[in-house]
């Protein structure tokens, strides 16, 4: 793709590798004739590269904020991506992992990188694919508890089925990178 931007890269990679229109159920529970597994595009270098930069630059449009946070397992390249993008142009950001369960072993702690955390640190979640939104205000109570202010959240896809919305409503700015739209014309 001469001249394409990186954000028709990253749409044009995440088309080839990461969307198939099937049946699924999604972990919403909702069932779907369409499935976009982000992690096999992000899980390439060149989805690390893209997505880190795109995110990065869409934090911009977030209040200010000192740490990203990725949920267990699509989120987690996401905000290392990020914070590796963030590193090297200079305005180093800590990542943070949201585990979905507390481990069962060892610290049995939901937040890993804690240790980046004090109270009152500002973090911008980053979620792979927005559908009802509740997996994301889930993570934001799981960081809350942890001592973390969230500002915000960044995702790479909003499936466009209402979570935006709650995401919103419940206080949270949300900048996507990606929508339904650019795999599913309406």
């Amino acid at each position: 793709m001469k001249d394409a931007t990186p954000r028709e890269l990253l749409v044009d990679l995440l088309r080839r590798r990461s969307f198939e229109r099937r049946r699924v159920v999604l972990a919403s529970g909702r069932e779907s004739d369409f499935f976009i597994d982000c992690k096999q595009a992000m899980l390439t270098a060149e989805g690390h590269a893209l997505a880190g930069a795109l995110m990065f630059e869409a934090l911009a449009l977030l209040p200010e904020h000192d740490a990203v946070a990725g949920v267990e397992l699509g989120g987690c390249p996401l905000a290392s991506a990020v914070s590796l993008t963030s590193y090297l142009r200079g305005k180093p950001l800590d990542a943070l992992y949201v585990r979905k369960e507390a481990k069962d072993h060892g610290t049995k702690k939901l937040v890993e990188g804690d240790k980046s955390l004090s109270p009152g640190t500002r973090v911008a979640l980053l979620e792979d694919v927005i559908t009802t939104g509740g997996s994301s205000l889930k993570a934001i109570e799981k960081l809350k508890a942890a001592g973390a202010v969230v500002v915000g959240i960044v995702a790479l896809v909003d499936r466009l089925e209402g979570g935006a919305e709650t995401i919103r409503e419940a206080g949270y700015p949300l900048v996507s990178i990606c929508t339904r739209r650019d795999f599913i014309p309406d």
